[in-house]
Parts: structure tokens; C-alpha cells; sequence
């Protein structure tokens, strides 16, 4: 299991450059990074250096954090969307912010139904039993709640984000994200 987990952060950590050909979208540094200490605290300390029974906060660390991360994402995603298509479609910023949080719920969501799957059907312990409930709710609770948490900061980062930029041009990793894929396939040939 341990060598599994090992291999898994390693593909984590090269997956960015891995998928550089298929993808050819330049991902910022600063959430690659991200990203990739993330894999390793999630699947290295967690599981191999046992940090989700050592550290009662480590699991909800994580999903706080996967939270920023997903609401991050989502974000991108429909941030390079609206800059990208032209006139013709032109997203509000409240509605780039709900997409990005509703997009992290929606991913933590599925992700507490893959533990309870796994649980289920393999006899697994994904979901952490807490003192006076091993059940595992209070685990997927709490960790819903961190993962909100997590998408509400980046949603309304993400939204002054976009108020400010109105106001004033500003340099920011998304910025630079847009203007290192401005030939990203996606994009409307006429906008390019």
C-alpha cells in the first residue's frame, strides 16, 4: 500500500508536465506548487507517515485546502471562459464567483461519496472515525464544511478579483494565466 501511495504522489507531483502535451495550458507556478504539496501532505504524510491519526486537524487541513484548491479551479475554468469567447458572452462576476463555489461543493461532494464507497465495498477507513461517533458522519460533515469554507474564500477572492480589475488592470496569477494561454484552442479563432 505504501509503495501504491508513494508512486501516486509521484504521478501527482509530474502530472502537470505529464499532460503538458495534451493540455497545452500553462498552469501558474504558484498553484502548481500548491498542488503538489498538497498530493504529498494528502498521500504521503496522511497515509504513509499515518499525520490523519497523529494530527486530529490534518484531514480537515486538507479539505480546507482542497477546497481552495477546487474553488480555485473552478474559478479558472470559467474565468478563461468569460475572457476568452468574445463580447457576445460576458459573465458577471457573482455568477464567476457561485460557478467556482458551487464547482469545489460539487467536487468535495462526490469525493465524500467515493470514501463511502470505498469504505463500503473494500472495508476501507477513508471516511475517520471520531470519539463518540464511528459512523464516520461527524468526519464527512466537518469535512464539507472545510471544503465550503475553503471554495467561500477563494469565491470571493475571486469576485474582488474581477470588481478590481474593472477599476484598474492588475497583476495576479490569473492575469498571467490569461495572458500565457492566449492561444489556447478553446478560444474563437476571431479573438485571437
Amino acid at each position: 500500500m505504501h509503495v501504491f501511495l508513494v508512486l501516486a504522489v509521484m504521478i501527482g507531483t509530474l502530472a502537470p508536465e505529464l499532460l503538458k502535451k495534451q493540455l497545452p495550458i500553462e498552469i501558474p507556478s504558484e498553484v502548481q506548487i500548491i498542488a503538489i504539496l498538497f498530493v504529498f501532505a494528502s498521500l504521503f504524510l496522511g497515509e504513509v507517515r499515518n499525520y490523519y491519526i497523529r494530527l486530529w486537524w490534518w484531514d480537515l487541513a486538507l479539505h480546507g485546502t482542497a477546497g481552495l484548491l477546487l474553488g480555485l479551479l473552478g474559478f479558472q475554468i470559467v474565468y478563461v471562459l468569460n475572457e476568452t469567447t468574445g463580447p457576445h458572452m460576458r459573465m458577471r462576476p457573482l455568477f464567476v464567483a457561485l460557478f467556482s463555489f458551487a464547482f469545489a461543493i460539487a467536487i468535495g461532494t462526490l469525493w465524500e461519496i467515493f470514501e463511502f464507497a470505498m469504505d463500503q465495498s473494500f472495508g476501507l477507513v477513508m471516511q475517520k472515525p471520531v470519539p463518540g461517533d464511528p459512523s464516520g458522519l461527524s468526519d464527512t460533515m466537518w469535512d464539507m464544511v472545510v471544503n465550503a469554507a475553503g471554495a467561500t474564500i477563494i469565491s470571493v477572492a475571486g469576485w474582488r478579483y474581477i470588481q478590481r480589475r474593472r477599476r484598474r488592470r492588475v497583476d495576479t496569477w490569473a492575469a498571467r494565466f490569461i495572458r500565457r494561454n492566449r492561444n489556447w484552442k478553446g478560444r474563437p479563432a476571431a479573438a485571437r
